[in-house]
């Protein structure tokens, strides 16, 4: 097999972050046939952004493996212990790592490319002060029809909250999901990209801990958000673009109104502006929308999110919605 070397390749480095929604997506029962086909057609993506000269460092959401793997948890305490919510997330850490690390493996065998590939168990520090723990936020495990979340909500004493309006399972399990601040994994993360590999790293926003008067860390119970830990995650590996995938294609303005339009190119002032209007849902678009200003705030570089399926074209400026610092022509659609 040909060694694609980073010395070959285009010094660009795509931090790309991927919902875990596009894992186990919202009609599927979950099973690991479904899982393990979304994950290869993603993995058929991240490769053609490979082969266009980018290099890569692959993040994931684990909300609906975390939530039903707290089922699980759940339902076989009778007979085995439960494990809390923090380990949960270090268990989906690996299980979905071990999907994108096998099905990235085979998709360059196809490709007759060797390049290693790495999941990296990743702890990332939270503050156990953090508000969240006191308003839980981050969705996790199967969507709800409204009654059927009011139900979980009396007889199991699940927070719920309604997270995709207007369709007919809007309504989820929300835990804690406080603001990443630190990746211990860092120096790991560094070393292996400078060796050339593709690390998968900060699986579900990563395995929360926080950390002890003594300098030690203890596990955290909540979840943190991938997108914002993408950000700490790009902005930590210097990344040239963070790129969020999620199951559309542009962010929508004055959604479901006669007047509504795909945001397309946008500076850091107006999605700000944007924001602050509300027009981005707090348990979808909203994260997505902060972690993109975060980082271009702090970097001065580009934020883009789009859609599986448009990553290359999001990524040559053609479609998605693209956050920038400096001013820029204002391209959005009135295209519904």
């Amino acid at each position: 097999f040909e060694y694609l070397s980073l010395t070959q390749m285009d010094s660009k480095l795509v931090v790309v972050a991927l919902g875990g929604n596009a894992i186990n997506q919202a009609n599927e029962q979950g099973t690991w046939e479904e899982q393990y086909n979304n994950v290869d057609v993603t993995a058929e993506q991240l490769i053609k952004i490979n082969q266009k000269g980018h290099k890569l460092v692959v993040t994931h959401g684990n909300g609906p493996q975390a939530g039903k793997l707290l089922i699980q948890q759940e339902e076989g305490k009778k007979q085995v212990p439960p494990q809390p919510l923090h380990c949960v997330g270090s268990m989906t850490q690996g299980q979905i790592g071990y999907m994108f690390q096998n099905a990235l493996q085979n998709q360059f065998v196809k490709a007759k490319k060797d390049v290693p590939i790495s999941t990296i168990l990743t702890q990332v520090v939270v503050s156990p002060d953090d508000p969240d723990f006191q308003n839980p936020s981050k969705p996790v495990g199967p969507f709800y029809t409204p009654e059927e979340g009011q139900r979980l909500k009396e007889e199991k004493g699940y927070i719920v909250k309604e997270v995709k309006p207007g369709v007919e399972k809007s309504w989820r399990r929300v835990v804690p999901s406080p603001e990443p601040l630190q990746i211990l994994e860092k120096p790991s993360i560094l070393a292996q990209l400078n060796a050339g590999v593709i690390p998968i790293c900060c699986g579900g926003g990563g395995i929360p801990v926080s950390k002890t008067k003594e300098g030690t860390y203890v596990g955290c119970d909540s979840v943190i958000d991938k997108d914002k830990c993408a950000n700490i995650l790009a902005q930590s590996v210097g990344a040239d673009t963070l790129l969020i995938l999620t199951d559309v294609e542009n962010a929508i303005v004055n959604w479901k109104k006669e007047n509504e339009y795909k945001l397309h190119k946008v500076t850091l002032e107006e999605a700000k502006k944007l924001s602050a209007e509300g027009h981005f849902l707090a348990g979808s678009m909203g994260p997505k929308m902060v972690a993109c200003m975060r980082f271009v705030e702090a970097t001065g570089k580009t934020a883009i999110i789009t859609s599986l399926s448009k990553a290359i074209d999001a990524l040559e400026g053609k479609t998605g919605t693209i956050i920038t610092k400096q001013t820029q022509v204002s391209q959005n659609s009135l295209d519904q």
